[in-house]
C-alpha cells in the first residue's frame, strides 16, 4: 500500500501523542484532551495540586490605566513567573482596544471588567486574538517597558486584537542594574523560556482577560522570527520543564487545577535566523563554497573549511528527508569530486527564486523606481524606549542592522539604467540591481511604524528588458517570458554571485574565533560566547592536517571546539541539548528525538528576502517544509520575496497591514 508521508505522519503522531499522553505530566495531559482535572478520580497517581500555588500571578483588575484619547486600556510591569531572574525582563505590558472593557476609576487608576457585548473589527472580548511582538533581530534581550506610549499600535487595536509585549532575556548573560553584580542567566534557550512562561501567564488569566488565550499569535524578525518559529514548533516540550520550574511559571490554573499549555495559535516571521548547527553548512552550500575572498580565498584553510561544510551540508540534508508537496523526496546527488551541487532538493530551491522573480516581473509596473535605504534593525511597537533608541541611530545615520551585506545596502548615484549601458556602468548598476526590492521593505517598515528608515537617490530601470539585462551583467543566466509571465533562472549559483553573495565568514554562525552573536547565544554565565556546532567540530578534528597546510589555521581550534561542546550550563543541561531547544526542525524532522514530542502551532507564515546574504534561502526552505508535512499544520503561507533582503520583506503592502489581515484570516474562523 503505498502512503503519502503526510499521510504517514498523521498516523505517527497520533500513536505518538497517545503515548505521550501515558507519562506526560498533569498539565501536559490536559493539553492531550483530558478533561478530569489531575488529583480527581482517574489520576489518584498524581500528586495533589495546590489551586493558590500562582494566585500571586493573578492579574489585578484594579490597576488598569487608560488613554481616553486614543481608547486604549493598559497595563504595565507585570510579572508572568513567580520567581524571576529578572523584574527587568520577565514581565509584561497589555495593551486592550478600548471597548473590551469597563472602567470606575478608583484614584489614579481604573477597575475594570470585561465588556462582553463589545465588538471590535471581527472580534469580541470572547474571540480577540492575542499577538505578541518579538523585537529580538539579533536575539538580543527585550525589555518590558517602563511608559506608555500609543504609537503604533492603532491598527492592532482597531483590528480587536489584545496587544502583548513581553520582556525576556537574551543572548548574552547580564545583571540586573548597575548596582547589582549577581549575573542573570542569558543565552539558549532563556529567551524561549521567559516567552512560555508568558504564555502560560496570559492562560492562568484567561477568565480575566478580554481575549481568547488559545489564540495566541508570535511575529519577529531576523532572531525574533527565530523565536517565533521556535515558540510555533515547540508546544509544551518537555524539555523546558525544569527550566520553566525554575522560574516559577504557572503549571496549572487556579480553579480546577488544569493544566497550562504554552502552545501558541500562530508564528508569522520575516528572514528567521534559525536552525543554526545546519545553518554553518547551508550557508557555505549556497554561498560560501561559491565566494573566493577574504576567508574564502585561495590558501587559507577557511576556504577547505567552507568546502567541507558545503559538502557536509548535502548529508545533513539527505538525513532530514524532506519531500515536496506531492510526496517526492527532496534530496541532493554528490558529484564526482564528493560535491553536492544538484539534485531534487537544488531544483527546489532554484524553483523557489524562479517563482519569485516571475511574481515580481509580473507584478512590477515599469518603469521602475528603486530606491535603496539605510535601514536600522525593524522595530515593533509597545516599547517607546526602543523606538526612540532606534530613531536616534537612524537620524544620526547609523545603520541599526549593524552588519551591511552586499544587495542591501544604499548605493551612490541616481541612475537610469536600460541595456545601452556601458559595462562599467552596468557593474556599477548591478550593486543597484542586487538589492533590486530591498526598500519595498525599508517602505514597508516606515508604513508600519517600525523605525530607522532613512531614504536615500533612487536608480529607474526603464524596462523588464533593462532590468533583466543589468542582473545579468555579462553571464546571461536570468531570462523572462512576457507572454506566460514567468522568469527562468538557468543556474542556482549565476543567482547567487550576484544576488545574494556570501558575506558572512566561516562558519557564519559558528566562527573560529566565537565572534558572530550566535556565539554569544550560546555562552554560559560569564563565558559569554561559545562554539556550538558539532558538526565543524568533527570537521576540525578530522581534518586537522589538512587544514594545517592553509594559512591562519590554529591547532588550538580543535580542542576549542571540543571543549565548549563539554561545557553545561546552569541546569546542566549540555551543548546539544540546548542547540535542539533553539531548532525547530528537532521537533519536525524524524531525523531527531524531539519530533512529535511538541504542539505544533497551525498557522503559519513566513517571508524571505531572496537577496539576504545574512542567512541561506535553506534556512526558510527547510523549516516550511517540514511544516507542510506535519500534521495538525492547518495553514502555511511561505513567500520568498524577489528583490528583498534582510528586512521585512513583503511581496506587496506593508509588514503591518499583512500581518493583522492573516492573523484576522487565522483567527476569525474560532468563532461561533
Amino acid at each position: 500500500m503505498n502512503v503519502s508521508r503526510r499521510g504517514f505522519l498523521s498516523v505517527a503522531a497520533g500513536a505518538t501523542v497517545a503515548g505521550l499522553a501515558g507519562c506526560a505530566a498533569p498539565w501536559r495531559q490536559q493539553r492531550e484532551g483530558s478533561s478530569a482535572p489531575a488529583g480527581s478520580e482517574g489520576s489518584a497517581a498524581e500528586p495533589e495540586i495546590d489551586l493558590r500555588e500562582f494566585a500571586a500571578l493573578e492579574l489585578d483588575m484594579d490597576a488598569w490605566s487608560y488613554d481616553e484619547q486614543n481608547g486604549c486600556w493598559y497595563q504595565l510591569g507585570i510579572p508572568y513567573c513567580t520567581k524571576p531572574a529578572t523584574e527587568t525582563y520577565e514581565s509584561l505590558a497589555i495593551y486592550v482596544p478600548g471597548a473590551y472593557l469597563e472602567g470606575k476609576k478608583h484614584g489614579r487608576a481604573y477597575r475594570c471588567t470585561v465588556a462582553a457585548d463589545a465588538t471590535v473589527g471581527s472580534f469580541t472580548p470572547a474571540t480577540a486574538p492575542v499577538v505578541m511582538p518579538l523585537n529580538s533581530a539579533s536575539y538580543e534581550a527585550q525589555a518590558c517597558p517602563t511608559s506608555y506610549s500609543y504609537n503604533g499600535l492603532a491598527r492592532y487595536l482597531a483590528a480587536g486584537f489584545v496587544y502583548v509585549y513581553a520582556g525576556f532575556r537574551g543572548r548574552s548573560s547580564t545583571v540586573e542594574s548597575t548596582s547589582s553584580s549577581d549575573m542573570i542567566a542569558g543565552g539558549a534557550p532563556w529567551a524561549l523560556v521567559d516567552l512560555k512562561a508568558a504564555v502560560r501567564y496570559l492562560r492562568y488569566n484567561k477568565d480575566l482577560l478580554p481575549c481568547d488565550t488559545d489564540q495566541i499569535y508570535t511575529f519577529g524578525f531576523g532572531g525574533g522570527g527565530g523565536l517565533s518559529a521556535s515558540l510555533g514548533s515547540m508546544g509544551d516540550a518537555a524539555a523546558y520543564d525544569d527550566y520553566l520550574a525554575s522560574i516559577g511559571a504557572a503549571t496549572h490554573d487556579g480553579v480546577e487545577g488544569a493544566g497550562l499549555s504554552d502552545a501558541i495559535a500562530g508564528s508569522a516571521s520575516w528572514c528567521p535566523q534559525t536552525s543554526f548547527e545546519l545553518g554553518d553548512a547551508g550557508y557555505e552550500w549556497m554561498m560560501g563554497q561559491f565566494a573566493a575572498d577574504g576567508e574564502r580565498a585561495d590558501g587559507t584553510w577557511t576556504r577547505l573549511l567552507s568546502a567541507d561544510l558545503a559538502t557536509a551540508y548535502g548529508k545533513q540534508l539527505n538525513d532530514l528527508a524532506l519531500v515536496d508537496a506531492d510526496g517526492n523526496a527532496l534530496t541532493l546527488d554528490p558529484a564526482e569530486d564528493g560535491s553536492y551541487v544538484s539534485g531534487s532538493y537544488y531544483d527546489y530551491i532554484l524553483k523557489l527564486v524562479e517563482d519569485s522573480a516571475s511574481a515580481f516581473l509580473s507584478g512590477t509596473s515599469f518603469p521602475y523606481t528603486y530606491t535603496p535605504a539605510l535601514s536600522g534593525t525593524p522595530t515593533f511597537p509597545g516599547d517607546p524606549n526602543l523606538t526612540e533608541e532606534n530613531a536616534a541611530e537612524s537620524d544620526a545615520g547609523v545603520d541599526a542592522g549593524g552588519e551591511s551585506e552586499s544587495g542591501d545596502g544604499a548605493t551612490s548615484g541616481a541612475t537610469a539604467v536600460d541595456a545601452g549601458t556601458t559595462d562599467a556602468a552596468a557593474a556599477d548598476a548591478e550593486a543597484d540591481a542586487s538589492a533590486a526590492d530591498a526598500s519595498a521593505s525599508d517602505a514597508t517598515a516606515a508604513a508600519a511604524g517600525v523605525s530607522g528608515v532613512t531614504t536615500v537617490q533612487s536608480t529607474v530601470y526603464d524596462s523588464i528588458e533593462s532590468y533583466v539585462a543589468t542582473l545579468n551583467g555579462g553571464t546571461r543566466w536570468l531570462t523572462y517570458n512576457r507572454r506566460q509571465q514567468t522568469a527562468d533562472v538557468t543556474d542556482l549559483w549565476d543567482f547567487v554571485r550576484v544576488c545574494r553573495p556570501a558575506t558572512r565568514g566561516v562558519a557564519a554562525y559558528d566562527s573560529h574565533d566565537r565572534s558572530t552573536e550566535a556565539n554569544q547565544l550560546f555562552g554560559i554565565g560569564d563565558e559569554s560566547t561559545l562554539h556550538f556546532d558539532a558538526a565543524i567540530s568533527e570537521l576540525v578534528s578530522q581534518g586537522r592536517d589538512r587544514y594545517a597546510q592553509g594559512t591562519g589555521w590554529d591547532e588550538a581550534y580543535v580542542s576549542d571546539w571540543a571543549g565548549d561542546l563539554a561545557k553545561t550550563d546552569s541546569l546542566d543541561k549540555d551543548m546539544a541539548t540546548r542547540c535542539a531547544m533553539t531548532d525547530p526542525l528537532y521537533y519536525l524532522s524524524e531525523r531527531y528525538e524531539g519530533y512529535g514530542h511538541a504542539h505544533v502551532a497551525p498557522h503559519w507564515r513566513i517571508n524571505a528576502g531572496v537577496f539576504s546574504s545574512e542567512s541561506p534561502l535553506t534556512t526558510e526552505a527547510n523549516l516550511a517544509l517540514a511544516l507542510s508535512n506535519t500534521d495538525g499544520v492547518k495553514d502555511l503561507a511561505f513567500n520568498c520575496v524577489w528583490g528583498a533582503g534582510y528586512g521585512l520583506a513583503e511581496q506587496a503592502g506593508n509588514a503591518t497591514d499583512n500581518l493583522i489581515a492573516w492573523v484576522t484570516s487565522c483567527a476569525a474562523p474560532q468563532q461561533d
